[in-house]
């Protein structure tokens, strides 16, 4: 079982939980619910670095990231910083991230949030409306062709964007659709954990033109970014780089500086 595979399973344990503590009817009276969510998709093309900060504690390939900054100083760091979106992991399990976070992440800054986490369910994506998300991640990896459409149909539907990540030609030759509004291309190899910008590379000329091509994973320096601009690619997604520093909008603030 590779690392995803055991996320999955995990993860469909851990909804069909929430699912029993939390009905749907209740999420949907959240505050949050009916206001008016910001587009990422706006920010990405009216930007010059295209730079979306994560906020992210640990993760299953580097363990330990950051435990001590908190997500109300990180967001608002990225505010201040110039950054179009910030992600915030909310998996628990091998993140160290929660739901809580995007709460307090969304009281705390007026970015586009992303909420990334393993969706697998659509009452995730009620979650992520009634926690102050504005758009949300899908990974073809572990979806299915019906369940991309049907998940990314209801993400619309609530005025989410949706982000939908792949790692090669297969995953994107299925998902293709209507209703995505940003490709995502993981340059992590999810099976050895390896990091190669030639995934991106490779991947940008099949991307239709229509969708906000992004990349993910690896991008440590402002070389990077030059490297893949060419390429097409708008947005960069960048965690690890800034979360590992003590002062995580600081360090994004001279990322953003060095590059423009």
């Amino acid at each position: 079982m590779n690392i995803l595979d055991k996320i999955v399973t995990d993860k469909r344990k851990e909804v069909d939980l929430r699912k029993s503590i939390i009905p749907t009817s209740q999420l949907e009276q959240s505050v949050l619910f009916e206001r008016e969510t910001i587009s990422l998709v706006d920010n990405l093309k009216n930007s010059d670095s295209g730079i979306i900060a994560e906020h992210k504690r640990r993760s299953p390939s580097k363990s330990i990231i950051n435990q001590n900054l908190n997500v109300f100083d990180v967001a608002q760091g990225y505010e201040f910083a110039g950054v179009c979106g910030m992600s915030v992991l909310t998996d628990g399990k091998y993140f160290g991230g929660s739901l809580d976070d995007l709460l307090l992440a969304r009281a705390s800054c007026n970015l586009p949030l992303l909420r990334k986490e393993f969706i697998i369910d659509p009452y995730q994506i009620l979650e992520a409306k009634a926690y102050g998300a504005d758009v949300i991640l899908l990974i073809a990896a572990i979806l299915t062709q019906k369940e991309i459409k049907q998940l990314s149909e209801l993400a619309k539907n609530l005025t989410l964007e949706v982000l939908l990540e792949i790692h090669n030609e297969e995953e994107l030759h299925k998902s293709v659709m209507p209703s995505l509004d940003m490709m995502g291309v993981n340059n992590r190899n999810l099976k050895t954990f390896e990091v190669s910008l030639e995934t991106s590379k490779h991947l940008s000329t099949l991307i239709p033109n229509d969708l906000i091509k992004i990349s993910e994973s690896g991008i440590s320096n402002v070389e990077a970014i030059k490297e893949l601009q060419p390429y097409g690619y708008q947005g960069f997604l960048i965690g690890e780089n800034f979360m590992k520093t003590d002062n995580a909008g600081e360090s994004a603030k001279s990322f953003i500086k060095n590059l423009l």
